[in-house]
């Protein structure tokens, strides 16, 4: 018909196809990541926990491969290991305490916990004693039941293994070769000034919430653990610290907040002690010892050795603070490292580019000069040559 208006449609057809296909792409990577989404941030957390590390070693180690390696199995491996077994032991107390309380397993986030660990709760008394399983064959009196159990167990240490392996793995990957991913990552945006400037205020903000605050709480929670755990062999009758590595553990946790910290967990329980101490008679050297023991090891010495390395940011405290808090409570155990994530990622787009999207200038072509910063962002890393490069993806 004459009167009818026309619309044409230019579709550049293989531009579109592409773009379908990339985004499918982005879909499918997006539930991976989301399926593993807390194995993934793990694996964040230990690549900045050891980067320091890293470039100490990579600076008298020629091969970033060898240097990567020493660093993940040397330091970061037993660590975790060793704060594995601390948390298992923590959620064994917690699941005691829990019975003792019936009213607080109908908690939907306390029994979620328990439901996720209790496949992994009873590891520690089958390292303590392996041959648990063995004299379990008499007990039940078939092979088939005996396989169970062993294979129950396999069963829980290979997805431990699975997921720690992948964690390693991330991390060893970006040790290795952060600089080139970030050196990808400048060419996706022409203008890279804005884009260097963004990248390299939130790789400081994930140090100091990694490598400083969390990896500080983690540190402060294995000693707190530990170090209650064995005031409690020297503990009078009936002065005895109720669950003492779940103690350590919510010390450390408590270290996430501000200026109080985990005097919120050992003051009180000296309070507790110290009523114990008042209403026996006795016991007052103990009230003593636990006071200035939990002072002096579990909140100053760690303070003192690892705050100093916490690198100067520019989140606001209140809301780190409230990150660490609400990050668990939203997305589960692996929100404390997921809840910080969003905020940098958010508070430094707020900050850096959404201002000039939103005045609809030019973005700043000298706002940044990259060559202040080398490997990373570190002022103090020594940046790979072209032939470590070379070494490093053979």
């Amino acid at each position: 018909m004459a009167g009818m208006v026309q619309f044409e449609l230019d579709i550049d057809w293989p531009r579109t196809m592409w773009i379908t296909f990339g985004l499918v792409l982005g879909l499918a990577l997006l539930y991976v990541v989301h399926r593993f989404v807390g194995t993934f941030v793990f694996g964040l957390f230990i690549y900045y926990a050891t980067r320091r590390l890293y470039r100490r070693v990579r600076r008298r180690v020629g091969q970033p491969s060898v240097a990567a390696g020493i660093s993940l199995v040397g330091l970061a491996l037993p660590a975790l290991l060793l704060l594995g077994y601390t948390l298992v032991v923590a959620l064994q107390q917690l699941n005691r305490f829990v019975e003792e309380f019936d009213g607080l397993g109908n908690d939907s986030q306390i029994g979620e916990l328990l439901d996720m660990a209790d496949p992994y709760l009873d590891l520690p008394s089958v390292l303590d004693n392996p041959a648990t399983i063995i004299d379990n064959v008499g007990g039940m009196g078939t092979v088939t039941s005996t396989l169970e159990s062993v294979l129950g167990y396999l069963g829980v240490v290979g997805t431990g293994l699975l997921h720690l392996f992948v964690m390693f793995a991330l991390a060893f990957y970006l040790l290795r070769d952060g600089s080139r991913f970030a050196e990808w990552g400048s060419h996706l945006t022409a203008d890279r000034s804005v884009f260097e400037e963004f990248v390299a205020e939130v790789d400081e903000s994930f140090d100091k919430v990694f490598y400083g605050n969390i990896l500080n709480a983690l540190i402060t929670g294995v000693i707190g653990a530990i170090v209650f755990s064995l005031l409690n062999q020297i503990a009078p009758t009936a002065f005895d610290i109720p669950y003492p590595a779940l103690t350590g553990l919510l010390a450390g946790g408590a270290s996430l907040i501000p200026i109080v910290g985990m005097k919120l967990v050992y003051v009180p329980m000296t309070g507790y002690l110290a009523l114990l101490a008042g209403t026996s008679g006795e016991g007052w050297w103990f009230v003593v010892v636990f006071a200035a023991v939990s002072f002096v090891v579990v909140d100053v010495i760690p303070d003192l050795i690892v705050r100093p390395y916490v690198s100067g940011g520019k989140l606001h405290t209140g809301a780190l603070m409230f990150a660490y808090i609400l990050g668990p409570l939203v997305f589960g155990w692996y929100g404390i490292f997921l809840g910080p994530i969003i905020l940098v990622l958010v508070s430094h787009f707020a900050r850096i580019i959404l201002p000039e999207l939103a005045t609809n200038e030019p973005i700043r072509a000298d706002s940044f000069d990259p060559t202040d910063l080398s490997d990373d962002g570190d002022p103090q890393a020594t940046p790979d040559t072209e032939g470590d490069e070379a070494a490093s993806s053979a």
